[in-house]
């Protein structure tokens, strides 16, 4: 149909798995890879992280190493140039390259990511097999990336594109930033039970008209985003108000037919994300199949921050196509800062 917004193609890396496949079986049996690195936390004891091995991960192109790039900037670049390349893979060779939309970190590290100007890196990296100069890097944290999806897809249902590209890149593999979070008691470890433990990955989408798709892994719903007053850095109250507020806005918009049947869902580990989950489902329970499924593949993966949406829609949208998931799925992501995410995945 024109206008429905479709998914034709995944690519994925996470510390489980190079590619979507790999990736999705790893998730689906409930492998986990974390391990302890050579970085300390304040009490001297190794960050246990879950990490991408790097004999996975490709060099960086000609010239980039020259630019002065941190090491979380050249991390990124050559995790998304995975999961790009695998992404492209769909692309029919008569379309020109597409726009992208990517979401970023939502935590800096010593000096500030510039959106346009890792858009423009990443586009040299892959040689321009995407349209850096029209793609957007706006979106931070974990709602981005489903952010970056309702982006690419309003661009599909107002017709200005038959292909886009949407996905996030994330690595907490950071002495600064792992240090700030160690701080606060985020970072899970035998002394703090009650945190995360941080992850990497990227995850990316080809998104396509229906009427021009051809066979399609599965249909997306409008993006539900909204805001939580009470989030994590405010010090207004927490009430759970803003990822309510997302579900109650996309299972009564229309679009999601039937009770959802499972659920892909951004929490890491820590309590917050769960009482937060809890007040949701409470509020729309009766959107929800009595028995459907729940999925939080940070248990296999870690956090992967900004590359979480993208890789669940991607997990949900492979497992529709392959069976092993019903329809609808509802995926949601929440952001440290407050911003919130949900869409169905659908059959």
């Amino acid at each position: 149909m024109a206008g429905e917004v479709v998914v034709v193609g995944a690519g994925m890396i996470t510390a489980v798995g190079l590619s979507a496949p790999e990736t999705a079986a790893s998730v689906r049996s409930g492998t986990a890879r974390f391990e302890e690195t050579s970085m300390l936390d304040k009490r001297f004891e190794p960050f246990v992280l879950a990490q991408v091995p790097e004999d996975g991960l490709p060099d960086l192109a000609e010239g980039l190493e020259k630019e002065g790039l941190t090491a979380r900037e050249a991390r990124m670049i050559r995790l998304a140039t995975v999961a790009l390349t695998e992404c492209l893979k769909a692309l029919p060779a008569s379309q020109p390259p597409p726009v992208l939309s990517v979401a970023l970190p939502e935590s800096e590290t010593t000096r500030p990511l510039d959106p346009a100007k890792f858009l423009g890196q990443l586009g040299r990296q892959m040689s321009s097999r995407f349209d850096a100069q029209r793609s957007d890097a706006s979106h931070r944290g974990r709602a981005g990336g489903l952010a970056a999806i309702a982006q690419a897809s309003e661009a599909i249902r107002r017709g200005a594109a038959t292909f886009v590209l949407a996905g996030g890149v994330d690595t907490y593999r950071d002495l600064y930033v792992l240090g700030t979070l160690d701080m606060t008691r985020r970072v899970k470890s035998a002394a703090n039970l009650d945190g995360f433990i941080p992850g990497e990955g990227a995850g990316f989408l080809l998104l396509a008209d229906g009427a021009a798709a051809g066979a399609a892994w599965a249909r997306l719903s409008p993006v539900a985003r909204t805001e939580e007053p009470g989030h994590m850095y405010s010090e207004q109250p927490y009430k759970g108000d803003g990822l309510a507020l997302a579900f109650q806005q996309l299972l009564q918009s229309g679009t999601v037919p039937g009770p959802v049947q499972e659920v892909y869902s951004s929490m890491n580990g820590e309590n917050h994300w769960a009482k937060e989950w809890g007040v949701a489902h409470i509020r729309s329970h009766a959107g929800f199949a009595p028995a459907h499924g729940m999925h939080h593949p940070a248990d296999c993966y870690g956090d992967t921050g900004a590359a979480c949406g993208p890789l669940m829609v991607g997990l949900a949208a492979l497992g529709i196509k392959e069976g092993y998931r019903k329809s609808p799925t509802l995926v949601y992501a929440s952001s440290d800062r407050g911003g919130r995410a949900a869409l169905a995945v659908l059959s």
